[in-house]
């Protein structure tokens, strides 16, 4: 019987379409019961602002000031959660810290940093990678334990890079140190990542200073674009635009130096550089994916994670110097006794032994976090906590840093500055707790650079930076507000962010 006739006679069009109708039926009826799943789980959690309006007005508020939409939701939903309304497109909920134990439990499959990542930073649309294993993994196991045999190296070229861009001079000069830092702080990092043959080269400096800043012009401009339009229009954006050509500049000046350092790699003879581009060479067969095969982009990847985040530390602890000159002599002093503790040289053991430094900076990022908060990750499957509740798929969950910074339970006298806040806690706690309270730490009272297996892995070195940044230029010259100000230049605070204000002036002038 031909198939034809088969067909006809048992009328299987007639029969499929109602079958066709009764699964469409289920799927339809499948998918109505998960979003009503997933709407009742939302709906249990409570909105912080839901006061003032809806969800436009909730969003100019966040963009005005997140900081206390996120203090009142820690206040008044203490050992839950809440959801904050952004000026993302995400449903963020805002969990307490103390679930911070258990969640860090939870694997990739269930609690994704990468997706939060890339849904955040549109990369999609701005081409920017952010699972490229060998960075974090090189650091880990090469920079972070090469810092102790570097220090003094480190250190050197600190001192010939501050001549250069902060030389002392016997009157005041004013400056505007934000911008002297990122050069500084672009240079250092740079002998470090990419080698002596780049770092100081203006070519390298432009890049390593503004691909961050052409990254971020390109997310903001994705995301003022309506979302259906982004995969027709985006293409267009002059922001995105510069970005890539950025990108393709970079590489025509950095894939030479790659190659020839590569094939210095491949020459068993030949003395090897002790730096981030050797160790990244060195690295390549272990890390066969395409991200960490691209060295360009994984350099570019370094300065975007480093030099802005070290720099904006480093400005904020130079402007509460300036603000509350008590605080020069004791660590200038402190600095001069570690130098002369360990023959002249900022040594690692030298780094580790000034902890009044240490903690007048980790009481400089509780009072001034970048970000308002941390450990921001995308939820792929619903999970129950220990408490009960339940946070649906296709969210982002994150913790409010700026909150537990300021909260008094943890903190005694939270609004206040004090630079010794930790250095006592050291001192006066139980030995076992100290490392707590050490600026690199990492715990729920602590959240300056994340929790976790995923917390910034370049902190160590980023700490030793900037505590050699400090110690030679409290070594060589005074400083003070500029302009007649006598109280510290606040923070400019948008959305989420909290930056110092990179227009403001200090003076300088040479240790009297």
């Amino acid at each position: 019987m031909a198939l034809v006739d088969l067909w006809r006679e048992t009328d299987w069009a007639s029969r499929i379409t109602p079958l066709c109708t009764i699964l469409l039926g289920v799927f339809a009826a499948a998918w109505l019961f998960q979003t009503g799943v997933q709407y009742a789980r939302l709906a249990a959690i409570p909105i912080v602002g839901a006061d003032l309006g809806g969800k436009e007005q909730r969003r100019l508020a966040y963009l005005g000031g997140a900081r206390k939409l996120y203090n009142d939701g820690y206040k008044k939903f203490k050992d839950g959660m809440f959801q904050i309304t952004t000026s993302r497109n995400a449903t963020i909920i805002v969990l307490d810290p103390k679930f911070l134990p258990e969640l860090n439990k939870l694997p990739n499959s269930v609690l994704s940093m990468e997706k939060a990542v890339d849904e955040s930073m549109e990369t999609k649309y701005t081409r920017i990678e952010t699972h490229v294993p060998i960075a974090p993994g090189t650091i880990t196991g090469k920079l972070t334990p090469a810092l102790s045999r570097l220090s003094s190296r480190i250190s050197q070229e600190v001192e010939e890079v501050l001549a250069l861009e902060l030389p002392p001079s016997q009157d005041w000069n004013e400056v505007v140190i934000h911008q002297k830092l990122l050069r500084i702080v672009a240079m250092v990092s740079g002998f470090v990542f990419i080698g002596p043959e780049l770092c100081r080269t203006e070519k390298y400096l432009d890049t390593a200073i503004n691909y961050t800043m052409d990254v971020m012009h390109a997310q903001r401009a994705v995301q003022q674009m309506k979302p259906w339009m982004r995969p027709f229009l985006s293409g267009r954006l002059p922001q995105l635009k510069k970005l890539y050509q950025r990108i393709a500049e970079a590489d025509e000046f950095m894939r030479p130096v790659i190659n020839l350092r590569k094939k210095v790699t491949a020459d068993t003879d030949a003395e090897k550089p002790d730096d981030m581009l050797q160790w990244l060479i060195e690295a390549l067969p272990k890390y066969p994916d395409a991200n960490s095969q691209n060295l360009t982009k994984v350099q570019l990847g370094l300065s975007f994670a480093a030099i802005h985040t070290t720099t904006l530390a480093a400005t904020n602890a130079f402007y509460n110097l300036a603000a509350m000159q008590e605080y020069i002599p004791i660590l200038r002093e402190e600095a001069a006794q570690a130098l002369a503790e360990n023959d002249g040289i900022l040594t690692a053991r030298a780094l580790q032994s000034m902890k009044k430094m240490d903690s007048f900076l980790k009481e400089t990022l509780r009072m001034a976090p970048a970000t308002m908060a941390s450990f921001q990750r995308k939820v792929l499957r619903p999970i129950t906590l220990s408490n009960g509740q339940q946070i649906p798929a296709d969210v982002t969950i994150e913790i409010p840093a700026v909150s537990v910074n300021s909260d008094p339970s943890i903190f005694p006298d939270p609004l206040k500055f004090d630079g010794l806040r930790f250095y006592n806690l050291r001192q006066d706690g139980p030995k076992e707790s100290a490392a707590l309270h050490q600026f690199v730490s990492v715990n729920p009272s602590s959240l300056t650079f994340g929790y976790g297996r995923h917390a910034c892995p370049g902190r160590f070195f980023a700490a030793n930076e900037i505590k050699m940044i400090l110690t030679h230029v409290l070594l060589q010259q005074d400083m003070k507000l500029a302009d007649g100000a006598t109280e510290r230049y606040p923070n400019i605070e948008f959305g989420s962010m909290s930056i110092p204000d990179p227009s403001k002036k200090l003076l300088f002038r040479a240790k009297q």
